[in-house]
């Protein structure tokens, strides 16, 4: 017997959900510091561009096939295009949001275990960065505390996925998303008001264009469409439990606007502190980990700072993990017929594992490589570099060029019909940017990202 589908409870939540998976790590933790380390304010111009020109018509895509076919990624494009290659195309998708999260959690997991560090002042033993990064370096070291924060990482995401969409997934995007929010805002009006955050305003929002080249754009692009989850089966499967009366294009321009004010309100509040400070804003991915404990224990009222923004980067990196959860889950419900509790707990259980590698890749396996890279890194390079863009490359090649605008546009325009008769522009840009623009620039950033460009 097949199991009923689940929907969301109302366009919020779908919205705040997909926000959720949309606002992760990356928005927290790499755009501050791949716009330090790009020139700030021009950067974040050319970012913006990316978001409209790529980020926006794939994000519209990948939610119209998962809404259009009320299925998971590997039912989604058989369903559409009854071809075994497509079906193994959305496969792409469940295996890169497997293996993201295997690695994704482990990150988290010091997220989690920083929120202990806050509690326990010991960044109060950090005067310098390279304190900070001493300290970070003996915990990743420690067997016990990466792997325990990376399985108590993996309870919390499970025990949301485990209540199904509405009571599990919706509900709490519903309450995590807001705190996720105000502690944001929080932490950026404490950058704000610190004395010296002038500099960090300045290098924000003064373009500095003498440091955009050709690699910075390809980085601008390459983070337009990591940030916004695309590729990876997690927009396609929220947006199988979408609702027909919902617009589909409304609903995509609102997940993109959260999504990037997340990652500017997050760029305040970092650059605001680091430079209130005298430190470097350019520190690279050592920045949340290294910089920001040396950072926050400088500041008045840095100890609860502290707490808060750990608090903040492990509730971003939790909504991501779900919806890299739900993906594979939705597979197994859809395709093999699993019941949804059975399916979560085998699949958390078999990412625990699959993830254990790569947390052991910092102690006992750091010296195990292969062309350089330790598990961590080779799974990162699997998953991001290659399987992320591929995937958005052959969606958006799917849509425009083999399911046909003719067939996609009828089911777009279901609670989008005021959208599409009355602003016929938006649609042709859209279809210009997903046939021509879209599979170019992915292409761009799949070869740049593998290294074979730049």
């Amino acid at each position: 017997m097949e199991n009923k589908r689940e929907n969301w409870g109302s366009k919020t939540g779908f919205i705040l959900a997909a926000a959720g998976s949309a606002i992760g790590l990356g928005n927290i933790w790499k755009f501050p510091y791949i716009a330090g380390e790009n020139g700030g304010a021009s950067f974040v111009i050319v970012y913006l561009v990316c978001i409209a020109v790529i980020g926006l018509p794939v994000l519209i895509a990948e939610i119209l096939i998962g809404r259009t076919t009320q299925r998971n990624p590997v039912g989604a494009f058989y369903k559409l295009s009854q071809s075994k290659f497509w079906a193994g195309v959305g496969g792409i998708g469940v295996i890169c949001g497997f293996l993201i999260l295997s690695f994704y959690a482990v990150i988290a997991g010091w997220s989690l275990g920083y929120i202990v560090e806050a509690i326990s002042g010991s960044f109060y033993n950090f005067s310098e960065p390279t304190a900070s990064a001493e300290h970070f370096n003996f915990l990743v070291g420690n067997i016990f505390w990466i792997l325990g924060f990376f399985f108590l990482f993996m309870i919390l995401t499970m025990i949301i996925v485990f209540a199904g969409v509405q009571k599990g997934i919706e509900r709490g995007s519903k309450i995590l998303m807001p705190i996720l929010l105000i502690l944001l805002l929080i932490l950026m009006v404490r950058g704000l008001t610190l004395e010296g955050a002038g500099s960090g305003m300045e290098f924000l929002w003064n373009p500095d264009w003498s440091k955009i080249n050709a690699q910075s754009v390809l980085i601008a692009l390459g983070h337009a469409f990591f940030t916004l989850s695309l590729g990876m089966g997690a927009m396609l499967t929220y947006g199988s439990y979408m609702s027909k009366k919902d617009s589909i294009p409304n609903s995509a321009l609102q997940i993109v606007v959260l999504d990037t004010v997340i990652a500017l309100i997050a760029g305040i509040a970092i650059f605001t502190s680091v430079f209130a400070v005298g430190l470097d804003p350019a520190a690279g991915p050592g920045l949340i980990f290294h910089t920001l404990p040396a950072v926050f224990i400088k500041m008045p009222g840095g100890f609860i700072f502290s707490i808060l923004f750990f608090i903040l980067l492990t509730i971003a990196a939790l909504t991501s993990a779900i919806s890299l959860l739900e993906v594979v889950t939705s597979y197994f419900v859809d395709e093999r017929g699993w019941k949804r509790h059975s399916a979560v707990i085998f699949l958390t259980g078999i990412t625990f594992l699959l993830g254990v590698p790569s947390a052991l890749s910092y102690n006992i396996l750091s010296e195990v490589t292969l062309f350089n890279l330790n598990f961590f890194d080779i799974v990162d390079f699997l998953a991001s570099n290659i399987l992320l863009p591929l995937g958005g490359l052959l969606i958006s090649i799917f849509v425009a060029w083999v399911w046909g605008f003719d067939k996609a546009l009828v089911n777009l325009k279901e609670g989008a019909e005021n959208l599409i008769d009355n602003y016929p522009w938006v649609i042709s840009f859209w279809k210009v940017f997903l046939k021509y623009f879209a599979p170019i620039l992915i292409f761009l950033v799949l070869l740049h990202s593998t290294g074979l460009l730049g």
